[in-house]
């Protein structure tokens, strides 16, 4: 009995199409199968890559000159810092209106210590995030335990914290602040080493993080390879770290050209990092998701919920003290309109960056994400001199944009 072996044989490959071009095919192929099957992570990441884009071509290259990314890292940090915090609140599927009159009372109460008292700035830190958490227990507590509704509670936080600030500053702006404090919202890392047209230890920090962050990504795709977890192609997963590398390659380079990195940079990393780590791995970040994602079912797994809902609050507390002294220390005064409308643009930056109304979805990086982007638009937009009003409807429509694609999200996945 003859054996056919004719369809065996590999078809010559058309005239024009050889091996480089199936390989450079088939890598295609593995990125867009990966971007649609991770299109809420990636979606937002690839928005900021071309906002970028082409708020530098239409700026004429100023968008990313190494001042104006400097000064973009600065203006925008304790809107990033309450993004994270407020990421966690939406996850755990609540709400939180309070947080910029919160940031206003913290900068006043900070400078009624150091300005008026002469309390030392170290000490006026702690207590200003003391009072943070007091501030988020107290509404935590209202929330979980007597159970109001957060929009509720935050919405009557909002106007007792601006009423208290009005009261501390007395309708007027105070300040200076001591230089400590100010360095917290404008000063940089020190020069160390030798002369080099490069800011030293930016560059080692650079390289530190580059290094940190491959490391990581080669880790997490072993454990998931270990627990028989899907994980996307060796070719994509490559082009991810290239993507990644270049990144911080790039605003090492940006910072190290200029002053170097600021310490509100460093701060605002180590938070990342933090909280990353404390959503990704630790209990009480699965908790979050949990009662966010399905709250009966998590009760029956034996989920504090309350608990859980009462340390999001006062987390949320102790982030927007935190932003409150970054604002003041940038601005070096505290003012009773500081804070206005910082509740709106944390929760932007929330669902921009993957947060989903019914709660249960979001990361800490795409907090971060949907930071820049709002921070990339008013930096783009005040370097085309557009108008304020205009300024207001484009963050609307990038807003309402980024709920509509995650309805669309989810009844496509539905179907």
């Amino acid at each position: 009995m003859s054996t056919d072996v004719t369809d065996k044989v590999p078809a010559a490959a058309p005239p024009g199409k050889g091996s480089g071009s199936s390989s450079g095919e088939g890598l295609l192929h593995l990125v867009l199968n990966g971007l649609r099957r991770n299109m809420r992570q990636y979606g937002m990441l690839i928005a900021l890559g071309l906002l970028i884009v082409l708020f530098q071509v239409w700026t004429g290259g100023d968008l990313l000159l190494p001042r104006n990314v400097s000064n973009l890292v600065l203006q925008n940090s304790y809107i990033l810092i309450l993004a994270i915090g407020m990421m966690l609140v939406i996850i755990a599927g609540h709400i939180d209106l309070s947080v910029g009159s919160l940031t206003a009372f913290t900068g006043a109460f900070a400078a009624v210590l150091t300005v008026q008292h002469g309390v030392a700035w170290p000490l006026a830190l702690l207590l200003c995030l003391a009072i943070g958490a007091v501030a988020g227990a107290a509404q935590g507590y209202m929330i979980a335990y007597f159970g109001i509704p957060s929009f509720i509670v935050t919405l009557a936080g909002m106007l007792i914290f601006r009423g208290l600030t009005e009261m501390f500053l007395e309708g007027q702006t105070l300040g200076p602040f001591p230089d400590g404090l100010q360095k917290m919202g404008n000063g940089f890392l020190p020069e160390v080493g030798p002369d080099t047209n490069y800011h030293n230890l930016t560059l080692l920090l650079g390289l530190v993080l580059l290094a940190s962050v491959v490391w990581q990504e080669v880790r997490d795709r072993g454990r998931q390879k270990e627990f028989s977890l899907e994980v996307a192609p060796t070719n994509l997963f490559l082009l991810k770290l290239v993507a990644i590398a270049a990144a911080i390659l790039t605003l090492t380079l940006l910072l190290a050209s200029y002053k170097g990195a600021p310490i509100i940079l460093i701060i605002l990393g180590a938070l990342v990092v933090g909280y990353g780590y404390v959503m990704r791995n630790a209990v009480f970040g699965r908790h979050i998701y949990a009662i966010g994602g399905n709250l009966p079912a998590a009760k029956l797994s034996g989920v504090k919920d309350k608990k859980v809902t009462f340390l999001v609050f006062l987390n949320m507390g102790v982030l927007a003290a935190l932003a409150g002294l970054v604002v003041a220390a940038r601005l070096n005064a505290a003012s009773p309109k500081a804070g206005l409308n910082f509740e709106l643009e944390a929760i932007a930056s929330s669902f921009i960056g993957g947060a989903s109304m019914s709660g249960g979805v979001g990361t800490v990086l795409g907090a971060i994400i949907g930071g820049l982007v709002l921070g990339v638009l008013n930096n783009g937009m005040n370097l085309l001199s557009v108008g304020t009003d205009w300024q207001q409807v484009i963050k609307g429509l990038a807003l309402l944009a980024a709920v509509g694609f995650d309805v669309w999200n989810k009844r496509k996945s539905g179907s």
